[in-house]
């Protein structure tokens, strides 16, 4: 999570010194690099990988044995991008009754015998559930999350568990993106003194740089779209309510999903079709019923761009000149495809701003401590994880420290006159008076804005140096959000984030799908070697 109340901060550390040109930058990228060339399944998508299995090339338990020979070559060795916190050890047995599936002729779906990488903030058996944090380093769920079940259904095979921003970036206003206790500080694969942004970030990386096939992040405010954005591959952000929290360590329900990485729309629509559903366990769920069962690839043929109504959000362009390049090239080739694109604006934009912190340091404590007790964690209260971090300071807090668990801890609760104010009216500004309004005074079918600046470099000094975005209403307002690859600069990617109201899944992965086959503008990380300053390691792997 990335949360946009504390922009402030983030861009006075920028001007400060996180952003400053590093004149080491030209003689570390000349220096060799890993090969990109070498895999034998680079860039290959689900399509590719099913027809490949489909026509006896491979296997699922191939597969899973290549990517994980690819993270030992990448995470573990050679540029070690600290993206995985751990390995399923029955992953391989897995393919292997998967592959036994095939052979007797039963194919599950598009997703049968594919590997799929979890953050670790994700239930699924045997593996411990950790959120990055040493203090839940022994526990172990004794049931996979909702989505993971719906996973496992589908034919997909649980590959291993991505390391993150500790906690989901909720711990501190000024906390390292992609940096945790338990894994270290995972790397931008682009550059590697360049920050994965967060909190997703061992997934967006690992998807990056073909240690999986697809993975799973999850959201608050940012935390799919920011990494996957800076790492050049796409993610969404689901309406809330369209995949059920069950077995997640949540943040605040009012704005908490998880959702697809991939390299690809296309890939990222499978997903999405795998983990939607409706659960009783979740009660955001109850109103996509239609929707959990819906073939979002399906929506994808004959995507085009002629005739679609987009509307610019102008004012984001402000994020950087690089992000505003690149979006007037978006927005030229789209024209060039026949969509209408006007400069829109979304009329409450950042009003939302202090009610969001209010609602997620209310939110917090509650779902946190629900979520701790039901599973017996050998912390089972905020009061005892603050505790515990500072009993164990020189492990957990070497780099910052835990102002937002504080704050969240001092919270009354929601009962709270002040937190029902602020949840309405948050989401009543960021949707209906903010998207919806923008969408409605032009009769637009999408909104674009760039997702966010170029990767900044890792400075445990001085904390994130985040340049801003232009998903921040689609998190407080719990509506869908798709960032796509849109181009580079000096190396590093940069995406362009549409917008839609509630529920437009399909709509926007059918509008960013065509973009992207206009575009194709991904290109696979060179692994640039930069000069990260010292930052503390991972205590276990």
């Amino acid at each position: 999570m990335r949360p946009t109340t504390w922009l402030v901060t983030a861009v006075l550390c920028c001007l400060a010194s996180a952003c400053r040109p590093d004149p080491e930058a030209a003689q570390d990228a000349a220096r060799p690099t890993p090969s990109t060339t070498g895999f034998a399944y680079a860039e290959a998508g689900i399509a590719d990988l099913q027809a490949a299995m489909a026509r006896g090339e491979t296997s699922s338990h191939a597969l899973v044995q290549a990517y994980l020979a690819r993270i030992i070559e990448l995470d573990r060795n050679g540029p070690r991008l600290n993206a995985i916190i751990s390995l399923n050890p029955r992953a391989r047995a897995d393919a292997a009754a998967l592959d036994a599936e095939r052979a007797a002729g039963r194919v599950r779906g598009p997703l049968h015998g594919i590997p799929v990488l979890l953050k670790d903030n994700i239930d699924a058996t045997p593996m411990a559930t950790t959120a990055g944090s040493l203090a839940l380093a022994e526990l172990r769920p004794a049931h996979d999350a909702f989505l993971v079940a719906r996973l496992r259904e589908a034919g997909a095979v649980v590959l291993g568990k991505a390391n993150l921003s500790e906690w989901a970036n909720f711990r501190s206003s000024r906390s390292l993106s992609g940096w945790s206790s338990i894994g270290g500080q995972t790397r931008n694969p682009y550059s590697l003194d360049r920050s994965p942004c967060g909190s997703s970030s061992g997934t967006a990386v690992a998807v990056a740089a073909n240690m999986t096939a697809v993975g799973i992040g999850t959201e608050t405010d940012g935390s799919i779209l920011c990494p996957a954005a800076v790492n050049g591959v796409v993610g969404l952000k689901p309406t809330v309510g369209l995949v059920s929290r069950n077995g997640i360590v949540p943040i605040a329900p009012s704005q908490d999903t998880a959702g697809p990485m991939a390299r690809s729309v296309e890939d990222a629509a499978i997903l999405l079709a795998a983990i939607a559903g409706r659960d009783p366990a979740d009660p955001a769920t109850a109103d996509n019923s239609v929707l959990a069962s819906f073939d979002y690839a399906q929506q994808l043929r004959g995507a085009s761009l002629r005739g679609v109504r987009i509307g610019l959000l102008r004012d984001r362009l402000s994020i950087s000149p690089e992000a505003a390049t690149a979006t007037e090239r978006a927005v030229a080739a789209m024209r060039d495809a026949g969509a209408v694109v006007v400069d829109a604006r979304i009329p409450t934009q950042d009003q939302w701003r202090d009610d969001e912190r209010e609602v997620l340091l209310s939110e917090f404590k509650p779902a946190l401590e629900q979520y701790l007790r039901q599973r017996q964690a050998p912390v089972q209260s905020l009061r005892a994880l603050i505790d515990y971090n500072r009993t164990h300071a020189s492990q957990v807090m070497p780099l910052f420290g835990q102002d937002l668990f504080e704050q969240a801890d001092a919270r009354t609760g929601l009962a709270s006159p002040d937190y029902i104010s602020a949840r309405t009216r948050a989401r009543r500004l960021a949707g209906p008076e903010g998207i919806d309004a923008a969408l409605e005074a032009q009769q637009l079918d999408v909104l674009v804005a760039p997702t966010t600046g170029l990767a900044w470099r890792v400075d445990p000094a001085q904390g994130d140096c985040f340049p801003g975005s232009g998903y921040g209403a689609a998190a407080v307002a719990g509506y869908p959000a798709l960032t796509v690859p849109m181009g580079h600069s000096d190396g590093l990617p940069l995406g362009l984030t549409f917008i839609g109201p509630a529920w437009s899944e399909a709509r926007l992965l059918r509008i960013g799908h065509a973009y992207e086959q206009l575009t194709r503008a991904r290109h696979p990380p060179g692994f640039a070697a930069g000069s990260p300053q010292s930052v503390a390691p991972g205590n276990t792997r």
